[in-house]
């Protein structure tokens, strides 16, 4: 534990660790000491369990052994890296005084806070995923949402008044820190969340907020963002503001807009359809075989994020969609060539990140000017295109021909990896450097010639002449030959096989070769710093490039996908309905061994509910996620995996298709079930895409049945939403007999003896078989356990009439005395096509029976 109370006891440098490690007690503060970053006290503990590092202790102070533990400067980022992933914030301490000037303590000073929100090196950072810090506000009223990515300057803002929308916005924007205020009410909405932040309510103060945003953007008033009246969200944007200028200590010239996203602009999914359609990452949290892992061939990681993030927000914007739509055509005789240019472009959007917060690398730069190098290329194989979208991506590229110029003039083809050692500006940029390079050359010439001289004058051919850092320049001879030095010959350093000597020729061309070194590495460091007051000019340009670029290279991934798949051009109608041909899941077919079967879907305003029925493993949960992923697909721009596709208005997207225990809230299945199934029926519209799979599987059979039916009942008749509902209960197969606009359709299978054969194929009308048994000896149930189930249900069917209907068909029963219906009505209603051989003679004994009670009845 830290003593803050007898700061004065411990030493200078203690007592400098302690005053500034007050300043930031949640964070873990690396101190600067020589070659290493220490930590001291409870930090050293910690950061020894968190990414195991040798815990050892330095000094004593009242009788105890202080912590420490170290971590060699030059392999920081690696230790960082774990840290942020751990959600762990660091503060760093650098030397900052000279060492030679004072008596005591070297001034040192905190020049960075890192946090998992707001890294920007490249070591840190996941390149195909976005790396988002976001803030949320809460009052009575709704929600406040903000989210920036400090590695493009991405800022976006967002306001609800439902607490399910800002729970799929948290799921969809997944932000890797979340600041919260110290009075939010809601924490059962974050409490799981990684890198949650507590912040003082003085920063989500409205004016404050504004003042921050104008101050940023350089503006008078919020107007040109349209986000004046966005109150929630311009308090969650300003704490976000704040604490990204706390942290990083410099001015962040490329953060230079904020954009309000609205609901109705795009698909709206909530976390649950996210998560069951798999789009990004799949159910057991990896990439693998989900959407993006096979839609995304995209060359650039810039392009890659891009594209997923189109995927988790379909747009709603028809004109946008053609444009797009007209690009993957224009594009697909152009792929390869284009591919190969944007290959080169790589991560521009980060590199421009890094120059605007002076932090990139002399690497960073060559990559910029390697980008930049492509850009002619691009324009001349686009230029022939009469595609009006496609040129205004090219107007937005540019050619930057004057700091490409620059930076091909300045920087070597390979510099190092760090400014630290120089060597990174290339010769003829400056004359004062290259006169510096020259001097040092032209020493280092004289030394090599020394050597030769000195060789010949003792007639040793195996004296040298080698450097390092703690001798400098000397003459080394073989332990043996050392009777041989000559008088002035002075010894500075004896080794086991060899002896060290220093002349004073050779120490006074050393010291001309040092002082040129030292004057060209200042100069090239000021000359380096340069080069970014030299870019930020072009920053906004570059950064509207950078963007065009990625969408270039979404495009041309999308048309690439499109003629390697077979996906044809979807019409986006701005009528109700969802008409398909030949629909295949684009996942499922890629990774199968066997061939995909396709399959119709026709949803419209007078045929608006399927009701699908087949065994398990029989392709219904298929069919339902292929439909909701062709829709997704459309209404990014891109085409889609089928023969034909019209596809209309698309509002939401809602899913309840598998669930699991939430333990950590004390919710069952049945209870998560029913609360997905609640979202839906409150906010589903006629516009809506629906799909549930098995409703009230949960519970007893007739309270399963009686919910599924009443959902049904109410999507097809109150809202009207296009739904395709796959259920178990043949019983709901009567629902088209009842309501308008619902109709019956059933996967295919053929059982031959013992086995069962999966047909894949959509077939009109309900299924009349059960193939549970066969199902189960494919999963490998024991021969015994399916040769007694098969046993049990002949026992089941011997049972009586009235007690078989009782158990099986209790809905019939309880419709049929709750009506009080007349038999010839009862018979009206009946679909003898959807009943099983079993089914119909239930029915005829059940209505002999109600027969012989209504007689009773009126005698």
């Amino acid at each position: 534990m830290i003593d803050n109370k007898n700061i004065e006891l411990h030493t200078p440098m203690m007592q400098q660790y302690l005053k500034l490690k007050a300043k930031h007690p949640d964070m873990l503060l690396f101190y600067r000491m020589g070659d290493f970053y220490e930590l001291f006290y409870d930090d050293a503990k910690r950061a020894s369990q968190l990414i195991g590092i040798s815990l050892t202790k330095r000094g004593i102070f009242s009788g105890e052994p202080i912590p420490m533990a170290g971590i060699p400067y030059h392999v920081v980022e690696n230790y960082l890296a774990k840290l942020m992933a751990l959600g762990e914030s660091v503060a760093i301490c650098e030397q900052t005084g000279d060492s030679t000037k004072v008596n005591g303590p070297i001034e040192r000073r905190i020049v960075r806070i890192v946090t998992p929100g707001t890294l920007s090196d490249e070591g840190l950072l996941n390149e195909f995923q976005d790396n988002l810090l976001a803030s949320i506000w809460q009052e009575p009223k709704g929600f406040g949402y903000a989210t920036l990515d400090i590695t493009s300057g991405r800022f976006i803002i967002s306001e609800s008044i439902d607490r399910e929308a800002i729970d799929a916005e948290l799921q969809r924007t997944n932000p890797v820190e979340l600041l919260y205020p110290e009075t939010f009410q809601d924490m059962t909405l974050i409490e799981n969340r990684r890198g949650l932040r507590r912040r003082p309510l003085w920063e989500f103060e409205l004016n404050t907020a504004r003042q921050q945003l104008t101050l940023q953007f350089g503006t008078h008033n919020l107007s040109g963002f349209g986000i004046e009246e966005a109150h929630f969200a311009l308090r969650a944007a300003g704490c976000l503001l704040q604490y990204v200028k706390d942290t990083q200590r410099i001015s962040l010239p490329h953060i230079r807009a904020i954009t309000m996203e609205r609901q109705q602009d795009s698909i709206l999914m909530n976390s649950a359809t996210r998560r069951s359609l798999e789009l990004t990452q799949n159910l057991s949290g990896g990439s693998e075989n989900t959407l993006s892992d096979v839609l995304d061939r995209t060359v650039t990681p810039m392009g890659s994020r891009m594209l997923k993030r189109w995927l988790h927000m379909p747009i709603r914007d028809i004109n946008i969609l053609i444009y797009r739509q007209q690009s993957i055509y224009s594009l697909q005789n152009q792929v390869m060539k284009l591919q190969v240019l944007l290959r080169q472009v790589g991560d521009l959007e980060r590199l421009l990140a890094r120059i605007a917060m002076r932090s990139a690398r002399p690497r960073d730069l060559a990559r910029i000017r390697d980008a930049l190098t492509q850009l002619p290329a691009i324009h001349i194989l686009l230029s022939s295109q009469s595609n009006r979208y496609l040129t205004k991506l090219l107007n937005k590229i540019g050619k930057f021909e004057i700091l490409c110029d620059l930076l091909v003039r300045a920087i070597i083809e390979v510099p190092p990896i760090l400014i630290r050692e120089g060597g990174v500006i290339a010769p003829g940029y400056n004359s004062e450097l290259d006169k510096y390079h020259d001097l040092v050359k032209m020493e280092t010439d004289y030394i090599n010639r020394l050597e030769l001289r000195e060789r010949k004058k003792t007639g040793l051919e195996t004296l040298k002449i080698s450097f390092n850092a703690i001798n400098g320049y000397f003459i080394q001879l073989r332990r043996s030959q050392s009777h041989l030095a000559p008088s002035y010959y002075i010894r500075c350093q004896t080794l086991k096989n060899s002896e060290r000597y220093i002349i004073t020729e050779l120490k006074e061309h050393e010291e001309k070769i040092m002082i040129s070194k030292n004057k060209a590495l200042t100069l090239e460091k000021i000359l380096y710093n340069e080069l970014f007051d030299l870019i930020l000019p072009y920053l906004a340009a570059l950064q509207d490039s950078s963007a065009a670029l990625a969408e270039l290279d979404v495009l041309s991934n999308l048309a690439e996908r499109a003629e390697t798949m077979r996906y044809v051009c979807p019409t986006i109608n701005t009528h109700s309905g969802i008409h398909i041909i030949g629909g295949r899941h684009p996942v499922v077919e890629r990774i199968s061994s066997k061939p995909f079967i396709s399959n119709p879907l026709k949803l419209s305003k007078t045929q608006h509910m399927l009701i699908i029925t087949g065994p398990n493993m029989g392709g219904k949960s298929t069919y339902m996620r292929q439909t909701a992923l062709i829709v997704i697909l459309a209404y990014i721009g891109s085409f889609v995996p089928a023969d034909e596709a019209a596809i209309g208005p698309i509002d939401h997207i809602f899913t309840r298709i598998g669930t699991a225990d939430n333990l950590t809230s004390d919710r069952s299945t049945f209870m998560v079930e029913m609360i997905e199934t609640a979202n839906i029926l409150h906010n589903a519209t006629q516009n809506s895409l629906v799909l549930i799979d098995e409703i009230g599987r949960g519970t007893s059979t007739c309270d399963g049945l009686s919910l599924a039916w009443a959902c049904a009942e109410d999507l097809a008749t109150r809202m009207k939403a296009m739904t395709l509902f796959s259920t178990h209960y043949f019983e709901l197969s009567a629902l088209p007999e009842k309501i308008e606009g619902v109709v019956n359709v059933h996967l295919d299978a053929v059982k031959r003896g013992n086995t069962i054969a999966f047909m894949y194929n959509l077939q009109d009308g309900a299924t009349n078989k059960s193939y549970g048994l066969s199902v189960a000896a494919l999963a490998g149930v024991p021969h015994e356990v399916i040769k007694r189930a098969r046993q049990k249900l002949r026992e089941l069917e011997k049972t009586s009439i009235d007690e078989t209907v009782n158990s099986l068909n209790r809905f019939q029963l309880s419709f049929l005395k709750s009506e009080e219906k007349s038999v010839l009505l009862m018979l009206e209603r009946l679909n003898p096509d959807n009943l099983s051989p079993r089914q119909a003679l239930e029915w005829l004994y059940r209505l002999k029976n109600t027969i012989k009670y209504r007689k009773v009845k009126k005698n």
